[in-house]
């Protein structure tokens, strides 16, 4: 406060001495002014002009204008008389400048002011660059855009220099030239209140500091006392060692994390590798406040995730790394290098290593699920344990986890003294709750398979196949399949692995064993290859002797079948013998017994019309009815006789009769004889016309 009192009383006379000055320049500019209106000057009535470029015919005349020759005249200058012109010109002019002191200082400039000398003598003080009492050096007060008096040229100097413009998207870094030295464990200087570097007397009133500053610009435009503040943007970065993508704002893809690296503030305590989170400095984006609040240099806990931000690249460096991502399939046990205080939350039971919440150092009893995580690599690591099953092989594969890419199959001794190899696949699984206790027992899952699955499994089988013959455990593998599962079962379960099941691969015992088993297993198979060749000629003369037989045996049953045959069809004859016997019988017995009945109805029809009409009388009904029924003519149609003496009679009549029958018979009539008579008298000759047309 002192000072700025002290400030203002010297800034009071100077004030005063410049309004002085500034009112004798405007009297002196008033009266040169005043004397040049009344200087004479000679009118000449000649209207013409020898310069080419001035026409009168080149105005053109108003309208409804009367212009009276004789009140306007052209004015024709004297050389002479340009010079009281020229020095009253230079006068309003060089007065103003020179006793006046006037700058004008343009919109878009500021105006650095140097003074040249102090009246009273003052200097500035040691170590100083920057005059803020008035003395003689350059100014801390710049002026703003418009006219300002006082400035003698005797005594003042003022550059003018382009406000500061500050692009959209970039960002300014700035340099002090003067100001309060910065402390040593400081590498900036601190921010003061100064409305943005603008205002120098504050920035040096209040404390500012030289050299590169915490603070910074944004996008906009500044009026800045660049003989104070040298200010670096993008476009003059390469001149001060910088680049300019450094002064750009800083832009953080969305499925990276920054890890962040300040490099100012209070050294990280021994035994931290990261300084810890620091609330209220907008990540990093308020440096002041950073480190007003105790921040660390060096690494930071803290990172930052997607968008743009402000950084000072004086104060901060980031790192842009991918998010963590977890596979389907596996979780993520989190060890933490950095964070609160080591609290163990295994549990008592729990004695092969220490869990903690999330947030302290070690491993964290909470682990990380499938997905992307912004994770700081650089304090934590991620250990991926696999939740689906595992198979482990003891033998030249490999499965696509490479956990097993050391294993190789197992040499055992039997208790006959022979070694062999054995192979061996094991599936055990690990789960989501019990991984953070397998990594904090273990360290990692190749530890898990190099330090406990390896020998556990290793040994097993080692003492399990000296308790047996080679020849032995190849013929008993599944039992010591199923002996080893359950040991293993039991063994991983203290580990909190799930052993899921336990195969045993190929088995190579020795090859001279091998051999062995091989001569006496091919004569073994000869053997029984003989047997059954034996067996198969037995056979074959059963067939032979079974189809002989089954040949003679297919004649007898011919000859059994032909006599079976031949019975029947005797059998059959004489059933159809006494079958035809029996119908003949049987017909003559019905015919014989209709023609009964017939007659017995006849004789009692007879006897009954016999009774009604008498003997004579119903014979002679019978006789007209036989003649009615049957057609018979009683007379004849043609008679033929010889009484005429000729002997073409007869012939005759048959003509006659011929034709007669042609032209009257109808298919189906029957035709009565024809009765001739020989012309002697003889007996009649009868002729029969009943026959067809067709046979006639």
């Amino acid at each position: 406060m002192q000072s700025r009192k002290n400030s203002f009383d010297s800034r009071q006379p100077n004030k005063i001495f410049r309004f002085a000055t500034s009112l004798f320049a405007s009297l002196a500019i008033a009266t040169t002014i005043q004397a040049a209106s009344a200087a004479p000057t000679k009118i000449s009535t000649t209207q013409e002009t020898t310069d080419p470029s001035v026409q009168v015919s080149q105005v053109k005349p108003i309208a409804q204008l009367k212009i009276d020759s004789s009140k306007y005249q052209a004015m024709q200058l004297n050389p002479w008389g340009l010079i009281p012109i020229v020095i009253v010109g230079g006068l309003v002019v060089f007065v103003p400048l020179f006793f006046g002191g006037l700058v004008v200082i343009g919109e878009r400039e500021v105006g650095i002011v140097i003074k040249k000398f102090d009246i009273s003598g003052r200097k500035l003080p040691a170590g100083r660059l920057i005059a803020l009492n008035g003395e003689a050096g350059l100014q801390a007060d710049t002026l703003a855009p418009g006219w300002h008096w006082g400035y003698l040229p005797w005594q003042y100097s003022v550059k003018k220099e382009p406000v500061v413009v500050v692009p959209q998207g970039e960002i300014a870094l700035i340099v002090a030239a003067d100001g309060a030295p910065i402390p040593p464990e400081r590498i900036l200087g601190k921010i003061v209140n100064c409305d943005d570097y603008q205002d120098a007397r504050k920035f040096l009133t209040q404390g500012g500091e030289r050299g590169r500053q915490m603070g910074f610009l944004t996008a906009g435009t500044y009026r800045i006392n660049t003989a104070l503040f040298k200010i670096i943007t993008a476009a003059n970065a390469n001149a001060h060692g910088m680049s300019a993508e450094q002064l750009r704002v800083y832009s953080l893809a969305a499925d990276k994390v920054g890890i962040v690296t300040t490099l100012d503030g209070i050294p990280i305590p021994a035994g931290e590798m990261a300084g810890p989170v620091i609330d209220g400095h907008d990540n990093f984006q308020n440096t002041q406040k950073f480190v007003d609040a105790g921040g660390r240099r060096g690494l930071q806990e803290q990172i930052l995730l997607s968008g743009s931000w402000n950084l000072n690249p004086w104060f901060v460096q980031v790192e842009q790394v991918a998010m963590t991502e977890i596979p389907i399939g596996y979780v993520g046990v989190v060890i933490s290098y950095v964070g609160k205080a080591h609290q163990d939350v295994s549990g008592a039971a729990f004695t092969h290593g220490n869990l903690v919440n999330v947030g302290h150092k070690g491993v964290w009893v909470e682990p990380l699920y499938p997905g992307k995580h912004p994770i700081n690599s650089r304090i934590m690591k991620i250990e991926l344990v696999p939740t689906t099953n595992i198979v482990l092989n003891w033998s030249g594969r490999t499965e696509r986890h490479s956990y097993d890419a050391k294993l190789a199959s197992l040499t055992v001794r039997s208790q006959d003294g022979f070694a062999f190899d054995l192979e061996v696949a094991q599936i055990i699984h690990v789960g989501a709750l019990d991984a953070p206790k397998v990594i904090s027992r273990v360290g990692s899952m190749q530890n898990l398979v190099d330090h406990v699955l390896e020998p556990t499994i290793g040994n097993y089988f080692r003492n399990s196949a000296q308790d047996y013959s080679v020849l032995d455990f190849l013929t008993a593998r599944s039992e010591r399949q199923a002996e080893a599962a359950e040991y293993i079962k039991a063994a991983l379960r203290c580990y909190d692995v799930q052993a899921i099941d336990t195969l045993i691969g190929d088995i190579l015992p020795p090859a001279a064993l091998m051999q062995t088993q091989t001569d006496r297993k091919i004569a073994e198979e000869q053997r029984k290859t003989y047997q059954v060749q034996e067996f198969a000629q037995t056979q074959r003369q059963q067939l032979v002797r079974e189809t002989a037989l089954a040949e003679i045996q297919q004649e007898m049953v011919k000859s059994e079948q032909s006599v079976k045959i031949a019975e029947l069809k005797a059998n059959a004859q004489i059933k159809q013998a006494t079958g035809q016997a029996e119908a003949t019988r049987l017909q003559a017995v019905g015919e014989a017994e209709g023609i009964r009945a017939v007659g017995n109805a006849k004789a009692e029809t007879y006897s009954a019309g016999v009774e009604a009409l008498g003997t004579q009388g119903y014979t002679a009904m019978q006789l007209m009815q036989i003649i009615g029924d049957r057609n018979v003519r009683l007379i004849p149609d043609v008679l033929v006789g010889g009484s005429n003496g000729t002997s073409n009679g007869l012939v005759d009549g048959l003509l006659s009769m011929i034709l007669w029958n042609q032209q009257t018979a109808k298919p189906g009539d029957v035709k009565s004889p024809l009765e001739v008579k020989s012309h002697n008298g003889n007996s009649p000759l009868v002729v029969d016309f009943s026959a067809n047309k067709s046979n006639q």
